[in-house]
């Protein structure tokens, strides 16, 4: 008796969904053809990539939030690097902050880190450890927006949603013949034509899942083909359903602002290792809040200079032209640059300690050693406006100094306009556990102070 009243209560639900259920949109060709003229395509030339053909919704999740934005190359070394560390959502969710924002590093958008790094807190805390399954129950979690919740519900857990991202965008529009369009009535009928495109639910005791390999197969399409310039439609196993067959009509862009920029490149031996001094970003920056990066110059106070590397690096819609300024710490010898042993790429070689005494000029026309004390009481003065006290001398010596109050005369280090507890001494050797900016990584990467990944595409 139970059991038919269960079901006669799902015959209903079923029955009133159905009735909800919109009309399907009409469209200029058939969709099962559509979709079978796709899916051969995606069976034989789709990438081999790390995140495809797994049963694993943590690490759907964590490629969707990876991909937003960032080229497939230089999310797959983050990405299998990342579940190496955490490879469990209860597993990020005891991490620390700076921990997750370390395997970050290179990826950019670091607010996305940070909101998935409090979703698994979520996960882990109010739902013990797994996923919801449908796409409006993942949107309630923190960085998960229509795209992503869709992209999981659908790769993961094989509900019949559209998945739209800029690739899928595009493909529809030059389907349909129609010029990019920021309207609300447009963006709603574009879903429209996407959601019935997608294919229903495999039934369930079957393995397969249509719809995320549909959806996976439009994204690959506008990623490899469907490109926003010089569409490669030769190619396209779509093409005879096409309306444009090559670009369509897009909105005027605004045009990326350009700013020149300079930073510190500061090492030192203790001992057998090698230090790089870096400064903390403030928590309440609007751009990578807490992050280490290069201690930042004054354009100005390189004038005169020549830099050790210079190179172009992008942040949201702004380019960067980057000059890096080498100076050794006090007491160490000049930075020296070989490029025969790292492919034509610089290396840096750091000297081994030499006297700490600092040549300072004096009245009487001679050069004599300036006392370590005297020293700080000058560039004390100049950096705060005002004597050290007996306590601020102590706490110096504690802590190792500001780097700035043992700088020598004329140096740049003297003039990074940053608070002196925002900078850190930190081994070279712990580089990749911390959680540097990705143009600091960039440029040590470059200058060979870190090492760089190799990644390789199946």
């Amino acid at each position: 008796m139970a059991s038919r009243v269960a079901a006669k209560r799902r015959r209903a639900a079923e029955a009133e969904a159905e009735a909800q259920t919109p009309a399907p949109v009409p469209l200029p060709f058939v969709a099962a053809t559509f979709r079978l003229e796709l899916q051969r395509w995606y069976k034989l030339h789709a990438r081999t990539l790390p995140w495809r053909g797994i049963r694993n919704p943590y690490a759907t999740w964590l490629s969707e939030i990876m991909l937003q934005q960032t080229r497939v190359a230089t999310v797959i070394e983050r990405y299998e690097e990342f579940l190496r560390r955490f490879p469990t959502i209860s597993a990020l969710a005891k991490a620390n902050e700076d921990e997750v924002l370390a395997l970050w590093s290179g990826l950019g958008y670091y607010r996305r880190a940070r909101m998935l790094h409090r979703g698994a807190q979520f996960v882990h805390r109010e739902l013990g450890g797994k996923l919801p399954r449908t796409a409006p129950a993942l949107r309630t979690l923190p960085g998960v927006g229509d795209y992503t919740a869709a992209a999981i519900a659908s790769i993961a857990f094989g509900e019949s949603i559209a998945v739209i991202d800029g690739n899928v965008e595009r493909v529809l529009l030059r389907v349909l013949g129609s010029a990019e369009d920021r309207s609300g009535k447009a963006k709603g009928r574009l879903n429209d034509v996407a959601q019935a495109l997608v294919p229903p639910s495999a039934k369930r005791r079957e393995r397969s899942n249509p719809p995320g390999d549909h959806n996976q197969a439009m994204m690959e399409l506008g990623a490899m083909i469907c490109l926003p310039r010089q569409p490669l439609c030769l190619e396209c196993p779509v093409m005879n359903y096409c309306r444009t067959r090559g670009e369509h009509a897009t909105a005027v862009r605004g045009k990326p602002q350009s700013r020149v920029v300079a930073h510190l490149l500061t090492l030192r031996k203790r001992g057998t290792a090698t230090e790089i001094l870096l400064l903390r970003r403030p928590a309440q920056a609007t751009l990578m809040p807490k992050m280490l990066e290069l201690p930042p110059l004054p354009i100005e106070a390189t004038a005169g200079r020549e830099p050790v590397l210079r190179l172009r690096h992008a942040i949201t819609n702004t380019n960067y032209y980057v000059q890096i300024f080498a100076e050794s710490a006090p007491g160490v010898a000049p930075l020296k640059l070989d490029i025969s042993d790292f492919g034509g790429e610089p290396q840096l070689d750091i000297q081994e300690p030499a006297s700490e005494i600092v040549a300072v000029p004096k009245h009487d026309g001679h050069r004599h050693a300036a006392s370590p004390d005297a020293r700080r009481h000058r560039i004390h003065r100049e950096l705060y406006g005002e004597e050290p006290g007996p306590e601020d001398l102590h706490e110096l010596a504690l802590s190792g100094e500001d780097a700035r109050l043992t700088a020598p005369e004329g140096s740049l280090l003297g003039q990074v306009p940053s608070n002196e507890h925002d900078m850190q001494w930190v081994s070279t050797m712990r580089l990749r556990f911390l959680p540097l900016t990705g143009l600091t990584r960039k440029t040590l990467q470059r200058l060979g102070v870190m090492g760089v990944p190799r990644v390789e595409l199946g």
